[in-house]
């Protein structure tokens, strides 16, 4: 039985992934502990809200360097995609945990479409990967978010909102789905049923 461990820090609903993880036969600690997330088989840094409020918290918890010396899979979700890259132009300029090149930005879509981005948009794959094996391209992802990250070598797929949203990226042993895949039905389910079959050596 794959233990994961989802990292609770005050920035974000984290029942739904962890009942979504359990459904899947997985064992879920939630903990803010930097040993235990040092540890774990596998992490998922879930978030919602702002990116300066989420480097804070991880920062006061002591979770930034285990987070980035952890060495086995890792799964950042919504703002925790975002999270993973860079910087964030969201309002002051804030550093991220830079793992990959560029800077989240505001979701400026064109035409009348709203902002934030909330509701179900399809994937288009962009390359293959094991974590998206079984997905199909076009299936549905349910995405609420207000900020993009930036698109490029490390996108995995996209979905077109108004211009792309980079919505699967990986970096090494780092992934990331500015969807919600826990509440993305099948799709998501795959996609965590993946994440939790992946090796622990993701270079394997």
């Amino acid at each position: 039985m794959t233990e994961v461990a989802v990292i609770a820090y005050g920035a974000g609903n984290i029942a739904s992934v962890q009942f979504a993880l359990e459904r899947l036969g997985a064992t879920v600690r939630l903990t803010d502990d930097p040993a235990v997330i040092a540890e774990a088989e596998r992490v998922i840094l879930p978030g919602v809200g702002a990116a300066g409020y989420a480097m804070a918290r991880l920062s006061e918890l002591g979770l930034v360097e285990p987070i980035r010396a952890f060495p086995r899979p890792l799964l950042g979700v919504c703002l925790g995609q975002q999270l993973l890259f860079e910087t964030s132009q969201e309002g002051e300029a804030v550093d991220l945990l830079g793992f990959i090149p560029g800077a989240v930005s505001r979701l400026e879509p064109a035409g009348a479409l709203p902002v934030p981005h909330m509701g179900w948009s399809r994937l288009t794959r962009d390359r293959d990967d094991p974590l998206l094996e079984g997905v199909a391209d076009g299936a549905y992802a349910y995405f609420v978010h207000g900020y993009v990250c930036p698109d490029g070598p490390a996108t995995l797929a996209r979905a077109d909102y108004g211009g792309p949203v980079p919505a699967v990226v990986r970096a090494a042993n780092r992934w990331g789905c500015q969807f919600h895949p826990e509440r993305s039905a099948e799709a998501g389910a795959t996609i965590l049923r993946n994440f939790l079959g992946l090796p622990e050596d993701p270079s394997c």
